[in-house]
């Protein structure tokens, strides 16, 4: 029997800074970074926000994900209909509200069992195309995340990735490319929900986890990186990270942030403030009232700057209080 694949699965809400760390870890020998796996089908069919790859080209066509699609699709059966039974299955059984519900009962259902042989095979086939031995899933949907210990050939681990709710809701003020733009009250409303659920994985799996603040990151590029490739059994001197700067290359990631398509010598930044600028007085406060209690737990206090809470990154095994 084949050596389980390792994927590490991100969690947290969206604009969360998942697409860099990702990215920088696919730069690491035998660490590929897919991107939002969960979106596969949707995006392919046209049922999603975009069609495209990492590497530019429509997933459909796509040396990568071309043959991917087909794997786990009933003979005789069109790549429409196999997508739309896929998505059924996801909106039915494995969204965040989900996530409890899977951590009590595992694969208790037809749906969820299905989607579990589903995503074995499609992480063991994006393992053989690319020789990678690590998948980064930055999906970030508790609910299917909790359910990697009952997908076969897997080995998981966690990475609950955090952001200030306020420069989420600043992330989210405007569309950008294929993405839409949300309200603050509205993003922060999504913030609590995503986080609560993704700390319940890590509360449940405090060994193959990681706690982790985007602001954290941004200290330590670095030194963030080499944490998380411990976590997953990487030999840490395999950090692409020099300073803090990395050299991305073209990757195979299923949609996320647009900045997914940029290549070349990159830096990470040392400040997160932007939401300083452009957040009204009455967006902050209903950023405050939806985030609260997780916000300050996780030490975005308000008036505090992002990056001053003391603990800096929660290493594998610990989990926030």
């Amino acid at each position: 029997m084949s050596a389980p694949v390792t994927v590490l699965s991100v969690t947290g809400w969206c604009r969360n800074g998942s697409t860099i760390i990702g990215n920088v870890l696919g730069e690491a020998p035998g660490v590929v970074h897919v991107g939002e796996l969960h979106f596969l089908w949707k995006n392919s069919t046209g049922r999603g926000v975009n069609d495209r790859c990492g590497c530019g080209l429509p997933l459909t066509a796509c040396p990568l994900w071309s043959t991917v699609l087909p794997v786990g699709r009933p003979a005789g059966m069109s790549a429409d209909a196999h997508a739309a039974e896929v998505i059924r299955r996801q909106r039915g059984r494995l969204r965040t509200r989900h996530t409890w519900r899977v951590l009590r009962r595992g694969a208790d259902h037809a749906d969820t069992r299905a989607h579990a042989e589903l995503l074995g095979a499609v992480y063991r086939q994006v393992a053989a195309r690319t020789g990678a031995r690590v998948i980064v899933d930055s999906t970030k949907i508790p609910g299917e995340s909790a359910l990697l210990p009952h997908v076969p050939g897997v080995e998981p681990y966690w990475l609950h990735l955090v952001r200030d709710p306020r420069a989420v809701a600043h992330s989210w003020r405007e569309p950008k490319d294929y993405v839409y733009a949300m309200s603050a009250a509205r993003s922060t409303a999504y913030w609590h929900g995503f986080n609560r659920a993704s700390a319940a994985i890590n509360r449940r799996h405090p060994g193959r986890s990681m706690f982790l603040r985007y602001e954290d990151f941004t200290a330590d590029p670095a030194g963030t990186i080499a944490a998380l490739l411990t976590l997953v059994g990487v030999d840490p001197a395999a950090n692409p990270v020099r300073d803090r700067t990395v050299a991305l290359r073209g990757n195979h990631t299923v949609t996320g942030n647009p900045d997914r398509f940029r290549t070349g010598p990159t830096v990470v930044r040392d400040t997160d403030d932007g939401w300083r600028r452009t957040l009204t007085g009455r967006q902050r406060l209903a950023v405050a009232a939806l985030a609260w209690p997780l916000s300050a737990r996780y030490g975005y206090r308000s008036g505090a700057p992002a990056g001053t809470h003391p603990g800096a990154a929660v290493r594998a095994g610990e989990t926030e209080r």
